[in-house]
């Protein structure tokens, strides 16, 4: 019975998360209600005023054409009028000098008369109209505007996709989406997909740590994110269809897995030469002289105030894999991750100074000494690279090492099958590869590396190349050159 009530509790604990989230989702809705209605309603009006403007810049100008036409044709006709009572008044002085003259006895004046008549004003005179008064081709007739503008609605909202999942790919560190429309709709312009890590496999929740990232103006009904560094188990996905004025509501969201092999370097194993800030890491010939100094102004008989144990009690440090353990020292100048393996198969990256006197990367069991170089124990595997002296690149197990003839890359990846007791490394940016252990793990394993006089920096989040695991496939079983040291 006890068990049953500790099951129906945790069940009914669960379901008013639920009802929680649910709350605030609905509160969350009523808020953003309000929030678009007042923000169409703005719209609404910002566009009809823009209508009336336009009708009144329209009435304006057309107007001034009226009133510049009918002032050019006044003046036109006002000029032709005065003219022609100009030319009338003139030809009623000639017709009565002429009547006068005919009237006459004598007969010397004729010529002069008959000439004056002869130049009257009157024939030169057009009496066609210069304008016409007819003015119907400025009318307008707004009937098809009208009908227009009373067919005016609201724009259609673009149907909402739905992302096919069956279509989605995660793979090196990309991820592929693909949706589709309820039906072909030719207005959509573009689309715009949102996505955001988590380490919830269900539904977004309202308090998400991460926010939401956004990749607008996608053309297609598909898009590929690259690049990408998984450091959450998740990816959540959703998209909507945009057309030239609206948005249209968001896709249902859709929730990937994003495996990948996520860690921190625990800096509490660090040899005290090295700093380590994040996954970056650099050597500084004076961390022991100044750990030295510190640990003598700060002596106390408490435990509590010693470097490793304040080392370990920071709230900004990583949880180690190791705790208690103590750093590694003397020539050992090695630093540790955080997280072990003990099955799966994982894959990270480090760049390396290539001027470092010496650099190390591979892997270590937990019982890996702290006077323990890499390479020179039964407990740990690597790639070593030595510039003192001369340059050399080896791999490196149990005191023993075998130089490898390849060049030397910026970048190294390193893959691990634990199942398998693979470890090989590649050259991160050709995936050619460099070397392969081949044992059998009895212990879970740590990613180790070392760096003196020089730098590093890890990267982690990111998932087992295709390529590589195509090239482990093929090597698989088979007896290989890149065999373990014996």
């Amino acid at each position: 019975m006890e068990e049953s009530l500790r099951k129906i509790t945790n069940t009914l604990a669960l379901k008013n998360e639920e009802i929680t989230n649910f709350i605030c989702s609905l509160k969350q809705s009523l808020d953003n209600l309000e929030m678009n209605s007042n923000r169409v309603q703005e719209d609404l009006e910002s566009e009809f005023s823009s209508l009336h403007t336009v009708l009144d810049e329209l009435k304006e100008n057309m107007m001034t054409r009226i009133k510049q036409e009918r002032a050019s044709r006044t003046y036109e006709l006002q000029s032709q009028l005065s003219s022609c009572s100009k030319a009338l008044e003139s030809s009623e002085e000639l017709l009565e000098l002429a009547n006068q003259t005919l009237c006459s006895s004598e007969t010397d004046g004729f010529t002069q008369v008959t000439h004056h008549v002869t130049m009257a004003p009157a024939f030169r005179l057009s009496l066609k109209a210069k304008a016409s008064d007819n003015m119907s081709h400025l009318m307008v007739d707004f009937s098809q505007e009208r009908e227009m503008l009373r067919g005016i609605k609201f724009l259609p909202v673009p149907a909402t996709p739905e992302i096919q999942m069956s279509e989605c790919q995660v793979c090196d560190n990309t991820v592929a989406i693909s949706w589709t429309l309820p039906e072909p709709d030719s207005k959509i312009d573009h689309y715009i997909l949102e996505h955001r890590r988590t380490n919830h496999e269900g539904p977004p929740r309202i308090r998400e740590e991460y926010p939401w990232m956004v990749v607008e103006g996608i053309r297609e009904m598909e898009h590929t994110l690259t690049g990408l560094r998984f450091d959450t188990r998740y990816m959540t996905f959703r998209v909507r269809a945009c057309n030239k004025a609206v948005a249209g509501e968001f896709s249902e969201p859709v929730t990937l897995e994003t495996h990948a092999f996520l860690f921190k370097l625990d800096s509490g194993s660090a040899h005290q030469n090295l700093r380590v800030e994040d996954l970056n890491v650099e050597w500084d010939s004076s961390g022991g002289k100044i750990q030295d100094i510190r640990k003598d102004k700060n002596r106390t008989n408490s435990p509590l105030h010693s470097p490793a144990r304040t080392a370990l009690m920071s709230p900004k440090r990583a949880p180690t894999a190791r705790p208690g353990r103590d750093r590694f020292t003397a020539e050992s100048y090695t630093v540790l991750a955080d997280t072990v393996i003990d099955a799966g198969q994982q894959y990270w990256e480090v760049r390396f100074d290539k001027e470092s006197k010496a650099f190390a990367v591979g892997v270590a069991l937990r019982s890996l000494g702290r006077f323990d170089q890499l390479g020179k124990s039964s407990a740990s595997w690597c790639i070593h690279l030595n510039n003192w002296l001369q340059q050399s690149l080896t791999a490196k197990h149990n005191n023993k090492a075998r130089t490898l003839d390849c060049p030397i890359p910026d970048r190294i990846g390193v893959y691990c099958n634990y199942e398998e007791g693979t470890l090989s490394f590649y050259n991160a940016k050709t995936k050619q590869l460099m070397h392969t252990f081949r044992t059998k793990f009895q212990q879970p394993i740590i990613p180790a590396f070392m760096v003196w006089n020089g730098s590093f920096s890890v990267q982690t989040g990111l998932q087992v190349p295709s390529v590589v695991q195509s090239g482990q496939r093929k090597n698989s079983g088979t007896s290989s050159s890149n065999a373990s040291l014996t």
